[in-house]
């Protein structure tokens, strides 16, 4: 009788543990992974992430960077005014805008820049625009 008392409390504390574990991951996930009810980062949390990825991938220097802000903030003005205005101008911004980067990248960056470029626009393609 004694035996199966302890294999009672045994398991007991083995199923209790495997739910503070399941809890404690659970909770994890649930705040590593927040759902957002617009689905799309703010206008900053963008050009963060823009800037960051620009600056792994094509390993931008620090004077690139402080460069590379204004232009994407001025850029940012000009398609908000344009946005309700002259939908097709934006394109031209958008060219300027990337011509303007390119003034900024070496040969290798250019390049890595490209492709990036392309990998952007297979992502629009795919993403329905609301």
């Amino acid at each position: 009788m004694r035996r199966s008392s302890f294999t009672t409390v045994l398991y007991l504390a083995i199923l209790f543990l495997s739910g503070v574990a399941v809890g404690a991951f659970g909770l994890r996930l649930y705040t590593l992974n927040s759902v957002r009810a617009s689905g799309r980062p703010s206008p900053e949390e963008f050009k963060h992430r823009y800037i960051a990825e620009l600056r792994t991938r094509l390993n931008l220097t620090d004077d690139q960077v402080s460069k590379l802000d204004p232009i994407l903030d001025e850029t940012r003005k000009q398609f908000r005014e344009l946005h309700e205005k002259h939908k097709p101008e934006l394109k031209a911004i958008q060219d300027e805008q990337t011509q303007r980067i390119r003034a900024l990248l070496n040969d290798s960056q250019q390049a890595e820049y490209s492709r990036f470029l392309d990998e952007r626009e297979k992502q629009r393609q795919r993403q329905p625009h609301p």
